[in-house]
């Protein structure tokens, strides 16, 4: 049983969302108990590719743009800042998202006018200058050339260590049975490895938050959505840029790794991988990209990604239960939400104004 004193906290989950949370809390003045069911990052946060932008970000609602714009904004210093406190770098490197078969239309323009962001139509003959492998040299694309990515296993890493640092207590093989209340205010949680104290409880437990929370608080709209990916060893310069092609995508590393992805399956919580979606991933891959015909398939795996079906997360404290938080429900997007989402959080926490409204995240 451990209890730190006024400003403590308790996170549940140590995933990208939860780490973040973790990571802002403690840099002004929360003391941390971070708790995990796992390992740090074994689920969906070390499972995805890591691209630092929505696939098709005008496809999203306002509220998910928000948090985009500021994560993005962020995201090179903070992985800088990472970088230089645990000695692990998060290989955060601008790649450019090149978007096949797309062309400006009014709808993008006037998202563009919104959130501004550099879009150029690219005309058939210049992607053969831009990406000479791809098999898509005659149709027209679209290039938003500032996206970035970062390798979110290695940002996993730096972030565990950096909170290590930063004297966050981390519980890894900690599973999570309830909640525990007093009266409608919650008082830490329950596992099986004892109570945890606390008059302030962050669940960011990804897929598994609405089973955590199901006796309290019933129907939080979060599912398991399973993903698979594929990986290719291939040579640094095959592939230039982060590709999307008909729904899925390519994602260049910089040692030449090349990631194909990724799949949709609402298959509850199993997360074993499959033939046909390996099969699937690579004849994609290699249609696209002919050059991976001579590349090994070297890694096959799938994750958990916390679904819902609006894709706008959950970000805040519940209604009717004081000092409970929820940071879940990011679905596609937690690489590129997570660290706008825990600053939310943390204005939120502080009762603060951030830099957006915290309305539309609520859970209702």
């Amino acid at each position: 049983m451990t209890r730190a004193g006024d400003r403590d906290c308790i996170v549940v989950g140590a995933g990208l969302l939860g780490m973040f949370t973790a990571y802002f809390l403690s840099r002004n003045g929360f003391s941390v108990t971070l708790l995990e069911q796992r390992g740090v990052c074994q689920e969906s946060s070390w499972a995805g590719g890591g691209i630092l932008s929505p696939l098709i970000p005008w496809d999203y609602p306002d509220a998910v743009s928000e948090l985009v714009q500021w994560s993005q904004r962020h995201y090179p210093v903070l992985a800088a800042e990472l970088h230089n406190k645990s000695g692990i770098d998060p290989e955060w490197q601008q790649s450019g998202l090149l978007m096949a078969d797309t062309s400006l239309d009014s709808r993008i323009h006037r998202w563009q006018a919104r959130y501004p962001c550099r879009i150029e139509q690219v005309e058939a003959g210049q992607m053969q200058q831009l990406e000479p492998g791809l098999a898509l040299a005659t149709e027209p694309a679209l290039l938003l050339p500032d996206v970035a990515q970062v390798r979110n296993p290695r940002l996993c890493q730096a972030l565990a260590a950096s909170l290590r640092t930063q004297g966050v207590a981390i519980h890894e093989h900690v599973r999570v049975g309830g909640l525990r209340l007093v009266l409608n205010a919650v008082s830490g949680v329950m596992t099986d490895q004892g109570e945890f104290l606390s008059d302030r409880v962050v669940v960011a437990a990804g897929a598994w938050s609405a089973v955590l929370l199901g006796d309290f608080i019933p129907g939080v709209p979060v599912s398991p959505v399973r993903g698979q990916m594929i990986q290719f060893a291939a040579s640094p310069g095959l592939l230039r840029h982060i590709v999307l092609a008909n729904g899925r995508y390519l994602i260049p590393r910089r040692d030449g790794l090349v990631l194909a992805g990724s799949t949709l399956e609402y298959t509850g919580f199993v997360k074993n991988i499959t033939r046909e979606a390996r099969d699937s991933l690579a004849d994609f891959a290699r249609q696209l990209l002919p050059g991976l015909n001579e590349c090994e398939i070297v890694n096959h795996w799938a994750g958990l990604r916390p679904g819902k079906t609006d894709g706008i997360p959950i970000i805040g404290e519940h209604r009717k239960i004081k000092g409970l938080y929820l940071n879940t429900g990011h679905f596609r997007n937690g690489v590129v939400l997570a660290p706008a989402s825990a600053q939310l959080l943390l204005d939120i926490m502080m009762g603060r104004a951030s830099f957006t409204s915290p309305d539309a995240y609520r859970l209702l």
